[in-house]
């Protein structure tokens, strides 16, 4: 089945901004100088970064019940919420129930003096209801907050201290503009519109487990808008339906939330979003296994060189994930820490390695015998000495990469640290990272155990199957070699890591070598890419008919001879990422769950909006269009070998469905829209939604039963 391609740059891009404007990456030896000023960029994301910790705090305390610690803080960060006495009044009223709750004389003292000072006055002037509310709340002196029957129940009930602060934070984000990182936005939106068309069209997610966990079903009060704001004018029907079926809010629930944002569709988009709730935790494990496999962040699973470690011996241990990571990947990983006869052999290998000149400082025959078995992390790509007896590969795997060492442990470099919510302990100190059990990744794959195929590779695989460090890195560097154009290095490496792969991955050694061609073509070198031609494209073709036209149009760029025909014709960071997962298989290390979460969201997207007959409105906001953005000219008919194909299907094979519908144009609303029941136009459709308070889809269909005419459908409907 056909599968929506993910521009996997794109998802790097909007996770990485994330783990910045949530804090939870830092460089290593991160020391800012005190003369260095901030750019205005990090500043505002700083700014963003500190209310959103804010409103966390306040919301903390609201929850917790302690209303004055809330009102200090808003008086310090936020005295215009303490401004406006509609919500006063809704604090004031919490705070006299809570200190009721305590049960105390003193307390109770205290809450008619609440009563005297400030609530009676709030409830004045604050909105209509008000005076009733207040005068309702009095009964709580009277019923017991145990007695489930009483007229109070709701008002003695804990849940009142989660909607008041779910209405703080609405208001708070608002105000202070301190909305949710991009990705967070995006997610939540992909999953509504992912649980929505699975629930419509009556079939099972394959992301369900994660999806449920990963957005909750609760949401926070939405605030309501100011009286002043009745009076502003009508909106455009088109932005109302819009919000109204982007976030299931019903039509006065959307026209509320546009006054709210006093008419822009996109704040009050990004208001109800953040309304959602994610659950924190689960995304940032998510978050931290995609940034590992992606190379974006240290693996965790041994210290870098450059992790600023006072004693070197201390790098070359295999470490626990730090806190705030949680797979089952890592969940059987068993650390054997070196005994002191090796303190002296660390050490060298350590200062050898920083100093980028292992093969020369150190003798690698020196740790044969009773040291063979010793693995260290960092040179693990770089020595990778078969100490067994097969004698298949004396030569070592990874001799390409310690060619290319400048460009390896040049991205390496560039790597972050993962440091967590480190100053948010709400989310850090009652998380259960270690416990796995919480968050099943992928239960039916670990260390441990391994496919047929994935034993007969570590028969030709000399390093050891638990140091994870040694498989990251080595897929990781042929990644970053890729990416780089060079083709005929990452063959040789994959070659020597094992020789039958190529034999299971036909697609990928053909669309390697396609790059060696135009490598060669573009440097001028015609013969030489002839000869690739003929040695492996032109075999490959013959025994495979889909790649017959591909071959056709990469021979083409000999017509061309001055033109950049690599930088045209091939995506390599697509094709870096198709090698990594296909090597990373291999080795045990599987795709992470956002990959496929996200492969799985981003069709169902195509298919709800096939069925909406529409664009979507928001795509460019939340960058989902960006996601989508996959330029494969040179690869297009061979981008999907068997194997990757069962890997891209995977989270979306399930929720296919044929649609003969067409999207309608770019940019604003169509004039007419297209079905395979007739033609309709825009108006008649969003009068009928607008009327009947339908589903776009369900206006399409009636609209197609009665001639295209909204008026025919509502008398009928009414009839």
């Amino acid at each position: 089945m056909d599968s929506t391609p993910v521009n996997w740059e794109a998802l790097d891009s909007l996770v990485i901004d994330f783990a910045k404007s949530e804090n939870l990456i830092e460089e290593f030896f991160s020391s800012p100088s005190p003369l260095s000023s901030p750019s205005p960029s990090s500043s505002v994301s700083s700014s963003s970064y500190q209310s959103r910790l804010i409103i966390r705090q306040i919301r903390r305390c609201l929850e917790a019940g302690d209303i004055d610690s809330a009102i200090d803080l808003l008086r310090t960060h936020a005295p215009f919420v303490l401004d406006d006495h509609r919500l006063l009044f809704r604090l004031q009223k919490q705070k006299f129930i809570e200190l009721l709750r305590s049960g105390t004389d003193e307390a109770r003292d205290s809450a008619i003096e609440c009563i005297r000072t400030t609530l009676a006055p709030c409830a004045l002037d604050a909105y209509p209801e008000a005076y009733e509310e207040f005068k309702h709340v009095l009964l709580a002196f009277i019923y017991d907050k145990d007695d489930q029957s009483s007229p109070v129940a709701n008002e003695w009930s804990e849940r009142r201290r989660f909607d008041i602060a779910g209405l703080m934070s609405f208001v708070l984000r608002a105000h202070l503009h301190a909305f949710d990182p991009v990705f967070s936005m995006t997610l939540r939106y992909l999953i509504s519109i992912h649980k929505g068309f699975c629930y419509r069209q009556g079939v099972s997610s394959p992301i369900s487990d994660l999806t449920e966990r990963l957005l909750l079903e609760e949401h926070d009060l939405p605030a309501v808008p100011q009286e002043s704001l009745y009076e502003a004018p009508p909106f455009d029907e088109v932005d109302i339906q819009a919000l109204a079926h982007a976030v299931a809010l019903t039509r006065q629930g959307a026209v509320d939330s546009l006054r709210f944002a006093k008419g822009d569709l996109f704040l009050a988009f990004q208001n109800e979003l953040c309304r959602m709730k994610l659950d924190v935790s689960m995304l940032d494990k998510l978050v931290h296994e995609y940034c590992v496999y992606r190379g974006v962040v240290d693996s965790g699973f041994a210290s870098p060189s450059v992790s600023g470690m006072q004693n070197p011996s201390e790098a070359l241990k295999v470490n626990q994930p730090e806190a705030g990571y949680c797979s089952s990947r890592t969940c059987s990983l068993e650390v054997d820490h070196a005994t002191s006869k090796h303190s002296d052999l660390e050490t060298s290998m350590c200062k050898a390695y920083m100093d980028g000149s292992t093969e020369n400082n150190v003798d690698m025959n020196s740790t044969q015998g009773t040291d063979a078995e010793f693995r260290y992390a960092f040179e693990s790509t770089s020595n990778c000495e078969d100490c067994s007896t097969s004698g298949s590969h004396q030569t070592g795997v990874s001799k390409v990469l310690r060619r290319n060492r400048n460009y390896v442990t040049g991205e390496r470099s560039k790597r972050k640290r993962w440091r967590g919510r480190q100053d948010d302990q709400d989310y850090t100190s009652g998380d259960s990272f270690h416990e796995c059990s919480k968050l099943d990744f992928n239960a039916t794959a670990t260390c441990t155990n391994m496919s047929r195929e994935q034993q007969g590779f570590e028969k030709s695989f000399p390093l050891d199957r638990n140091n994870r460090e040694d498989k990251y890195e080595i897929v990781l560097g042929m990644k970053e070699l890729t990416s780089r154009g060079m083709a005929a290095e990452v063959v040789e490496e994959v070659h020597a890591l094992d020789p039958h792969f190529f034999v299971q991955n036909h697609i990928l050694l053909f669309q390697l070598k396609q790059v060696e061609f135009l490598k060669l073509v573009s440097s001028g070198d015609h013969s030489s890419a002839l000869r690739v031609a003929c040695s492996h494209l032109g075999p490959l073709a013959a025994n495979d008919p889909t790649l017959v036209k591909p071959l056709k149009e990469t021979l083409l760029a000999l017509l061309h001879p001055n033109e950049d025909a690599l930088g045209k014709g091939l995506p390599l960071n697509s094709l870096a990422t198709s090698l990594q997962a296909a090597v990373g298989r291999r080795l045990g290390i599987e795709e992470p769950q956002l990959m496929k979460i996200m492969r799985a969201m981003l069709h169902t997207h195509n298919e709800w909006f096939k069925l909406q007959m529409c664009k979507d409105h928001f795509e460019s906001l939340l960058r989902i269009d960006s996601l989508k953005e996959v330029n494969t000219p040179m690869l297009s008919a061979c981008s999907m070998s068997k194997s990757n194909a069962d890997s891209c299907t995977q989270g979306s094979s399930q929720v296919t469905v044929s649609s003969s519908t067409r999207l309608s144009g770019d940019g604003g609303s169509p004039t007419q829209v297209s079905s395979r029941d007739g033609v309709c136009d825009e108006n008649e459709i969003l009068k009928v939604m607008e009327f009947l308070g339908l589903p776009r889809i369900d206006a399409i269909h009636l609209l197609a039963q009665y001639n295209g005419n909204a008026e025919t459908v509502i008398q009928e409907i009414f009839a």
